[in-house]
């Protein structure tokens, strides 16, 4: 079942390891907003997750044009060639910046039905309209950020990740305390205090990762005439791939905020209950993430290499490994539940009790997140079958989870942890469909192009 391949282990943890801490901190500046609003202010702390839900939408999108660099750059680097990545890499970051400029626009022109479409309230709909004004400034700062770090990933670069994300969290935590409650001389800003001190954050990011790219990294050689300048027929090769990745990241990016569109119009004690159990899920679910980004590299990379005799021994031992992962994340979550939710002082009894049953839901659930994921998402996807992961998505979440989870809450009146339940089940059956594609290998795909490629 496992591999003896020494390098295998010494590649994965070296990828995993940094991405993980990477993607707590990342992670941690959200968290950071929610318990510092959430000792502010209830409906603060529920607004922000309204606005943050547009935040992960778009995060999944540029975690999918992420994805599609990975894969296709990890193949040409497998093969030891950088100049197509380069190309590729700016047909992602011209993609990021249209999407990023389409989400500014819908919170320069309408922020109050934006947030609308997550809640019936109008104090949560106040909160969450004064929290976007400012960050839909943000987003295309995040998406060049992302889209950056995702090509050095491609190219076994990933250390910069774990700075990158460690200054942002020290610049957020600090600007937060400072302009939410109003400290050092600042006035008390609240929501946009918080606002404003994730977009210096996230400027702060982008400037570090600019520097590492254009100034010191050697391994690529990227400049900003590669911006200018790229090769067309590698950048229509990645638009065409990316497609299906873009769909996948927003069907489930989607099909999460309409968690928070259910459990919003169900009562504000849900919305609140949901935002602090989701957080501490996603800050403990980055090691299920962490895998699934380092198994796409490995086997992109074993894929453009042309090394198959080992892709079916490496798809074996990390299957062991995501499940090894999975139940992990379980215990450490059941574990930490209680003193997490304690930070959150502002929660009514009934809303901290509901959070706490949440959690108790996404422990079992995770296991299943923790294996399905990195499957589909990293191996599967990773060795260049997208079209899977779409059309998966789309039979389990559109097909069975959404119309359950609507009937659950409206029709049959579910309390909302089963509300809750029946939203995360398809990571319980996924499982099923994951492991039969898997083993079956026929998802491995050359996608790289021979080495007289004209411009």
């Amino acid at each position: 079942m496992l591999t003896k391949d020494r390098s295998f282990y010494k590649s994965f943890l070296a990828i995993f390891r940094v991405l993980v801490i990477h993607n707590v901190i990342v992670l941690g500046v959200n968290l950071v907003d929610n318990i510092m609003l959430g000792a502010y202010s209830q409906d603060a702390l529920s607004g922000v997750a309204a606005v943050n839900q547009i935040q992960f939408i778009f995060q999944q999108v540029v975690g999918g044009l992420g994805d599609a660099v990975v894969v296709l750059g990890s193949q040409y680097y497998g093969q030891k060639r950088t100049d197509p990545i380069k190309s590729i890499a700016s047909g992602a970051m011209y993609i990021g910046i249209g999407i990023g400029f389409i989400l500014f626009l819908l919170g320069a022109l309408i922020p109050e039905a934006v947030v609308g479409l997550f809640t019936e309230s109008d104090a949560i709909v106040a909160s969450g309209a004064e929290y976007l004004r400012v960050m839909k400034y943000s987003y295309v700062v995040f998406a060049l950020t992302n889209i950056l770090l995702a090509v050095l990933r491609s190219v076994e670069k990933v250390k910069i990740a774990f700075y990158v994300s460690l200054s942002t969290l020290l610049v957020n935590i600090s600007l937060n305390y400072v302009l939410i409650y109003g400290k050092l001389g600042f006035p008390s800003l609240g929501v946009t205090g918080a606002a404003v001190a994730t977009l210096i954050a996230r400027i702060a990011e982008l400037a570090i990762v600019a520097v590492y790219v254009l100034a010191i990294d050697k391994k690529l050689g990227y400049r900003l005439r590669s911006f200018v300048r790229p090769n067309l027929t590698f950048v229509r090769d990645y638009a065409r791939l990316c497609l299906p990745f873009i769909a996948v990241a927003a069907v489930f990016g989607i099909s999460t905020a309409l968690q928070t569109v259910i459990l919003g119009h169900m009562n504000d004690d849900a919305i609140a209950a949901n935002s602090a159990a989701s957080t501490l899920y996603m800050v403990l679910k980055v090691a299920a993430v962490g895998a699934s980004s380092a198994a796409s590299v490995i086997i992109g990379k074993a894929i453009g290499s042309g090394d198959m005799s080992k892709i079916k021994e490496y798809t074996r031992t990390l299957q062991v490994i995501f499940l090894g992962i999975g139940i992990l994340t379980s215990i450490t979550l059941f574990i930490t539940r209680f003193p997490i939710l304690a930070l959150y002082t502002s929660l009514s009894d009934s809303a901290r009790a509901m959070a706490n049953d949440f959690v108790l839901v996404l422990c079992v659930t995770c296991i299943g997140t923790s294996y399905e994921m990195p499957v589909i998402c990293g191996i599967i996807r990773g060795g260049g079958d997208a079209n899977f992961v779409l059309i998966n998505d789309l039979i389990s979440i559109w097909g069975i989870v959404l119309p359950l989870s609507f009937l659950g809450a409206f029709v049959f009146n579910f309390p909302p942890v089963a509300v809750i339940f029946c939203l995360n089940s398809d990571q319980l059956f996924k499982c099923i469909a994951a492991a039969i594609k898997a083993n079956r290998y026929h998802w491995m795909k050359k996608l790289t192009r021979k080495e007289d490629t004209p411009a």
